[in-house]
């Protein structure tokens, strides 16, 4: 019992990761119908930013004096790295292409997708980098179950910036300008709402939680990489789809189900098994679209203007 309730802590903490990719992706489609598919590389550039300021506060004073500075720095910083990268991305990319044929912005994700894997990997040499071991060793243990330091900020992370999120949309100006327009961008106009501005702060607070979580990743696996954004961004615009896209909530929802359901899948299944979480994952995907086409709350669709 002891081992399941572990695995149920495990798929927790990456389902956590999963919600707070995901609700990029649902934002997007939930304002302009369209799939962002770089959305895993503004996570992996999160991670980038936050081993960074690891690495360069380590050489200083405060480094070696102050662990909790140093994690809460790191977050700023992929926090800032990734929206940054993420309005570049939408006035470059994506804005010129906003009245063309939907397949016309999905082949430009896929295009900054690959753009951005390969600036990194030039840039860095394709070689992995290394969190440094922050979180002391251990953790907390309830019943049995060992919580690691790194989980508890995983997951505590994530349920503060998603709340923090619900709280943004839904009670503040700039929020209701975003539902407006995912409702019908020519009324929103009409009605006095900035649309560009409205559609820049979509990525941008999309951008915030997936760079949170690009550094919460570092700390959790040590490690990241060029390519650290193609698997998860696959599994996190899964959940979306799994929770329903363009549901914010459905997001969350289907991170931690789509979380939950690989650690304990794999726990179940036998040990030649175990490295068949991915396929655990598509499985789920193609199950809710067939019995449930719009996921598990239903898709929250914007009205193309």
């Amino acid at each position: 019992m002891e081992v399941w309730l572990q695995q149920l802590v495990n798929g927790i903490s990456i389902g956590a990761l999963y919600a707070m990719i995901a609700v990029g992706y649902s934002m997007v489609y939930g304002v302009l119908q369209m799939i962002n598919f770089a959305h895993g590389e503004i996570f992996m550039l999160g991670g980038f930013a936050g081993y960074l300021a690891i690495v360069n506060l380590e050489r200083t004073p405060l480094g070696h004096d102050s662990r909790f500075a140093v994690i809460v720095l790191a977050l700023i910083a992929g926090m800032i790295a990734a929206p940054l990268a993420a309005i570049a991305i939408e006035r470059v990319a994506y804005r010129p292409l906003r009245r063309a044929p939907r397949l016309a912005p999905l082949i430009s994700a896929i295009g900054v997708s690959v753009f951005l894997q390969n600036l990194v990997l030039r840039m860095d040499g394709g070689r992995p980098r290394y969190y440094q071991d922050i979180f002391p060793a251990g953790g907390p243990a309830i019943a049995g179950i060992h919580i690691t330091w790194t989980q508890i900020l995983l997951i505590g992370g994530a349920v503060v910036s998603m709340l923090v999120l619900q709280f943004f949309l839904h009670r503040t100006r700039r929020g209701r300008g975003i539902r407006a327009v995912a409702e019908d961008q020519q009324v929103a106009a009409l009605m006095g709402v900035d649309v560009d501005a409205a559609i820049v702060t979509t990525f941008a607070a999309g951008a915030v939680l997936a760079g949170l979580a690009g550094v919460m990743w570092g700390l959790q696996f040590n490690q990241v990489d060029h390519f650290m954004g193609f698997v998860p961004g696959i599994k996190a615009f899964t959940a979306a789809v799994l929770g329903g896209i363009g549901n914010v909530g459905g997001a969350m929802l289907g991170g931690f189900f789509l979380g939950l359901a690989e650690t304990l899948a794999v726990q179940a299944l036998p040990r030649g098994f175990a490295n068949y979480q991915d396929v655990v994952a598509f499985a789920l995907l193609i199950l809710v679209l067939v019995l449930r086409p719009g996921g598990i709350l239903g898709e929250h669709l914007a009205k193309r203007a």
